[in-house]
């Protein structure tokens, strides 16, 4: 099992500049290289706390690989439907290119309302543009000379550049939620897939569905699932649960607040039954969220525990670890990614590793 730091802003202004926060992820990431994780990662999202510090996941990447040396670099994700996709090509091959060929490249749908509207973009389209420009995107990257008669995008004898380092393409992966259907075409097409975790029960039988559909298209191995943490580790139980409640309280109700158009009338059958995924967001705490062990927050001994537990129920080989939330003091959580990878992470290190995929 791999453990890699993913970096999710849920603050505004008012709370902390940019520049701070980005300051800090780069100085965790380094430290993150040093200790031996497995990646760096961040998403893109726009406009509200609620990820909008992180509008271009690349930039920071980019910015990332010029502080560290091993770690691989991984969108979380990029959204082509509010990108064109020749532009997206190249900015891959260009990140490729700097990082050394250390670039995983994490594709979504987006599921905010908010940003759809601002966009000008159709909740009900949100399926066919991903399709399209996944396509399109990945052609580009693994082909010259390349035309495409799309519905949303059209292009004729492109060759983008630079051409990327890894061949044909840097990994791919794609995000996906609860949806059956996400997870047996990521399958089919051979592509990793992350997600973030729900209870044992129903994510093992969605992850069992994406080992099925791998398997069944031929793909070497048996692809590769990654799902998002939240982790606090420290000496004492009491201390971690102290430091780590009320920023993680704080980005659920950001999240919350995120989600709020599926309760304000926004609906499409791209996304069934979101209305009921954003109540459920609304009565998420820190609190349950521990206890049903989709946050890490505790010593060495229990988040062993709570890894072996959730692993014993899903099938997953990479946890991309939230480890700042909203305001935790840098210092925080310097100590937990320490204290995490001298205690925690060597007792999972002799699990075997699933074949990579696509």
């Amino acid at each position: 099992m791999e453990f890699g730091l993913n970096f999710f802003p849920s603050v505004g202004p008012a709370e902390m500049a940019a520049e701070r926060y980005w300051a800090e992820a780069l100085e965790l990431s380094e430290l993150a290289d040093a200790l031996g994780y497995h990646h760096i990662r961040t998403v893109e999202h726009y406009f509200e706390p609620y990820g909008g510090y992180s509008p271009n996941p690349m930039l920071f990447l980019a910015a990332a690989a010029q502080r560290t040396r091993r770690a691989r670099l991984v969108t979380g994700a990029v959204l082509p439907i509010f990108n064109n996709p020749l532009k997206l090509a190249g900015e891959i091959g260009m990140l490729d290119a700097l990082s050394g060929g250390r670039l995983e490249v994490g594709f979504a749908r987006a599921f905010l309302p908010h940003e759809f509207e601002r966009f000008g973009r159709s909740l009900d389209e949100s399926r066919a543009r991903f399709e399209e420009g996944l396509a399109q995107i990945l052609q580009l990257l693994a082909e010259e000379n390349v035309t495409s008669a799309g519905r949303f995008h059209a292009f004729e004898g492109v060759t983008s550049l630079p051409r990327p380092v890894q061949q044909p393409t840097p990994p791919v992966w794609v995000a996906a939620s609860s949806t059956p259907e996400s997870f047996r075409k990521a399958g089919t097409a051979g592509h990793s897939v992350m997600a973030i975790p729900m209870a044992g029960g129903r994510m093992a039988e969605i992850v069992g569905l994406y080992r099925e559909a791998w398997r069944a298209a031929g793909h070497p191995g048996r692809g590769r699932v990654m799902f998002a943490f939240s982790m606090c580790c420290m000496p004492t139980s009491e201390e971690a649960v102290a430091l780590y409640r009320a920023p993680m309280n704080h980005y659920m109700r950001a999240l919350a607040d995120a989600t709020a158009g599926w309760l304000g009338g926004s609906a499409s059958k791209d996304y069934p039954d979101y209305d009921r995924m954003a109540k459920a967001i609304r009565q998420q705490t820190f609190d349950n969220q521990r206890a049903s062990g989709l946050c890490w927050a505790g010593t060495p001994a229990e988040i062993r525990r709570m890894i072996e537990d959730y692993a014993a129920a899903v099938d997953f080989e990479i946890a991309s670890l939230q480890v700042n939330q909203h305001l935790l003091p840098l210092e925080a959580a310097e100590r937990s990614i320490r204290l995490f990878a001298a205690e925690v992470a060597p007792h999972f290190a002799e699990r075997p590793a699933a074949a990579a995929g696509g």
